[in-house]
């Protein structure tokens, strides 16, 4: 009884992992004479900050928007603040209607502001969800002068300044999107478990039906580099296509897809089924990774002007974040490899912790199971 509760609490920990961060998707046309806005806001954080669900049976209705238009109104543009020239606009929320991104349903938030005339110099302040959500992210999209630019606003930047008909350069616009691309993987924590799986073995080769340690650094950093390289070809190459509208498949059979790889990528370490051909397997599912990442920028939308700056910024920063991963992973995984402990008890007892939460990832993808493990109990 005590390792089911356990466990339950493990799984119970790492439900709200298994769905991306949480995000808002702020929209504003700068252009006119008149600013006008359009802000998606999951339904499930407004949820949590304010009670969408009026008779908790756990789906929340049109009708239970509609009788709370005005409370997310009220907090939400309490949480966003616009000035011109250092005067503060004034905000008048519009319709709220509801739309579907990858990750489920959200409320959209019209508006329009009025600034002072002929001001040029603006200043959006951002604070949703920040008071207890430190990982909440708003994306930004900003149209002015024909052009359009981005921004990431988090609780260490929660100010963003911009000049209206103001010329943003490519060389920023791919500097933002290599922000959200590293920020994206840093997050991912089923790309990082796969990744993580994948590497665990690097120091040991697989004979007669058994682990051997690998003689020299050379030969891990040769497994590890034909591993990397697969994963990051793979995604690449779709994570491209998907943000061009190229290729699309159901967002809910991505992400289950992925987290499916993650649990094969764990159990290979346990019931070794893969030889020594990880860096093919790394291939093959880094195809689905690659459109689950690129999830994020079919919500954000690149920049008609400067897609293509913008799509290599992002892929750029999915590569360094990743590196960023792997340079911390690698030495530890070679260190712990030469205990005489490592293949039997290490790395499997860590490949079965990643398996256990993986499959409980797939599970809720799959089926939509709530969040909580602990509902079902």
């Amino acid at each position: 009884m005590r390792l089911i509760i356990m466990l339950a609490t493990l799984l119970a920990s790492t439900g709200a992992l298994a769905h991306k961060p949480s995000d808002s998707y702020l929209t504003l046309n700068a252009d006119a004479k008149t600013l006008t806005g359009q802000w998606d806001i999951a339904l499930r954080d407004l949820d949590y900050a304010i009670g969408l669900d009026i008779n908790d049976d756990g789906d929340i209705t049109w009708a239970e928007l509609r009788v709370r238009k005005q409370a997310i109104h009220a907090y939400a543009f309490t949480r966003l603040q616009l000035s011109a020239n250092q005067q503060r606009c004034s905000i008048t929320p519009g319709d709220l209607l509801v739309d579907e991104h990858s990750d489920g349903h959200y409320a959209v938030l019209l508006f329009q502001a009025s600034c002072p005339t002929q001001a040029k110099q603006f200043a959006l302040v951002y604070s949703l969800f920040f008071d207890f959500d430190s990982q909440h992210r708003g994306l930004l999209t900003l149209a002015t002068g024909g052009r359009t630019a981005t921004h990431i606003f988090s609780p260490e930047q929660d100010h963003y300044g911009f000049k209206r008909y103001a010329e943003v350069s490519p060389w920023q616009s791919m500097l933002n999107f290599a922000h959200e691309g590293m920020w994206h993987i840093w997050v991912g924590f089923d790309h990082i478990l796969f990744l993580l799986s994948l590497l665990l073995p690097s120091a040991l080769i697989r004979e007669h039906s058994s682990w051997r340690l690998k003689t020299g650094y050379a030969s891990i950093f040769k497994d590890v580099l034909a591993v990397v390289t697969s994963f990051t070809l793979a995604h690449s190459i779709t994570l491209s296509l998907t943000a061009l509208h190229v290729i699309a498949l159901p967002a809910r059979w991505v992400e289950s897809a992925i987290a499916a790889s993650v649990v094969l990528a764990a159990l290979n370490n346990i019931y070794p089924f893969l030889a020594n051909h990880r860096a093919w397997f790394a291939f093959g599912f880094g195809l689905i990774h690659g459109m689950g990442i690129a999830g994020v920028l079919l919500d954000m939308g690149l920049p008609d002007n400067q897609r293509f700056i913008s799509l290599l910024g992002f892929n750029l920063g999915v590569e360094a974040g990743q590196l960023a991963v792997v340079a911390l992973a690698l030495p530890a995984i070679a260190c712990l490899s030469r205990q005489p402990s490592y293949p039997a008890r290490i790395m499997k007892l860590g490949s079965a912790g990643i398996a256990m939460i993986a499959a409980f990832w797939f599970l809720q993808r799959a089926l939509d199971l709530p969040l909580n493990i602990l509902e079902l109990l």
